[in-house]
């Protein structure tokens, strides 16, 4: 099941507008907590004390706790990496090691006494998840998350991810990656915050599209909210993505008849196996309601891309199946235009694989 995560940052935060953020996230259907160690420095038991606060509070709200530590702070804090004692006290439910070790003692790390997971670095395409792996760890207790990139014009290209998250996929880990608040008022752990995405392609898209298009691609588990805090009118648009399908965003035609309306919003659809350049079909909607009547209401000489179709009983068989238009062409005066999704999402439509399930919303 694919979950949703928020980060805190209690060097910056106050205990009380971390508390107020966890209780709205736990509402949203938020469940996983992404928090930072790299920028702490204050005395090792001063941290234990404040970290402990916050991290009782959402476990008891039911998030799971991953630390983000380096080696620096291993050193700095006097924690060895066979002695994972500090993170229980603090009842983490894991570390995420911003930077590796060298593979041996991060699969060391994996067989600690307290189960915390091991979150390792997946944004580096080298051999390092195959050496970890190389030293059998209990994969269990592995799991792996990409990087977030404050800088503009320094996240990761879509090929680099692809090709990275493929390396940690192959062996079946639980993976992670982040999108950003575009809040004005937002903040992340470094002065410089241009977003904290991981994928370039992201920087400036609002947050629920950044999040559609990780369930459209299906490789990322976790998805992870990086900087603190969005605002409640991106509250309530991730409360509308589907974080199991891709649901596309749609503005209905006024005239639309209300079968054909009920085929676009209730009825589940799903790509064709035999895809095309020009159309992603979903055809059991001709199934079920053949026969029921598909008149001509909306038919432009384009049919651009982007656009929702309905076909008319002018097509014979082909009468009331949905199509989605990839790119632009010309209508045969029995295609109905019903719909049309969103501009930003347009890019999603070459997200759809074959046989890959999606809905509309409105």
């Amino acid at each position: 099941m694919r979950k949703l995560g928020i980060s805190i940052y209690p060097d910056k935060t106050s205990v009380q507008e971390m508390k107020e953020y966890i209780i709205r996230a736990e509402e949203a259907g938020f469940s996983r907590i992404f928090s930072c160690l790299l920028s702490v420095d204050k005395p090792k038991e001063v941290i234990k004390q404040e970290f402990l606060e916050i991290n009782q509070f959402a476990k008891s709200h039911g998030f799971e706790i991953i630390v983000d530590v380096s080696p620096r702070v291993f050193s700095t804090l006097e924690i060895s990496y066979d002695d994972l004692t500090f993170f229980h006290e603090i009842e983490a439910d894991g570390i995420r090691l911003d930077a590796g070790f060298g593979g041996h003692q991060e699969s060391m790390m994996t067989f600690n006494k307290f189960n915390l997971k091991i979150e390792i670095n997946m944004s580096i395409d080298t051999n390092y998840i195959d050496t970890i792996m190389d030293y059998q760890p209990n994969r269990y207790n592995l799991i792996a998350c990409h990087n977030f990139y404050p800088h503009p014009y320094s996240g990761l290209t879509e090929d680099h991810y692809q090709r990275c998250t493929e390396r940690f996929k192959k062996y079946g880990l639980r993976t992670a990656a982040f999108v950003a608040s575009k809040n004005p008022d937002a903040y992340g752990p470094w002065p410089v915050d241009y977003g904290l995405v991981t994928l370039e392609t992201h920087r400036n898209l609002p947050i629920d599209i950044q999040i559609k298009d990780y369930v459209a691609m299906n490789q990322i588990d976790d998805i992870i909210i990086s900087n603190f805090l969005p605002s409640e009118e991106e509250f309530q648009a991730i409360k509308k993505v589907n974080l199991q399908k891709l649901n596309f965003q749609v503005e209905l035609h006024e005239e639309i008849p209300e079968l054909m309306k009920k085929i676009v919003v209730e009825e589940p659809h799903f790509n064709r196996g035999d895809e095309n350049a020009y159309l992603i079909r979903s055809t059991m909607s001709r199934v079920k309601y053949k026969g029921q009547g598909f008149p001509v209401f909306n038919a432009p000489k384009i049919i651009k891309r982007g656009d929702i179709v309905i076909e008319s009983d002018d097509f014979g068989h082909y009468a009331g199946e949905l199509n989605i238009a990839k790119q632009d062409m010309e209508n045969t005066g029995k295609s109905n235009v019903v719909g049309r999704i969103i501009e930003q999402e347009h890019f999603l439509l070459d997200r759809l694989k074959p046989w890959q399930n999606f809905e509309f919303t409105l």
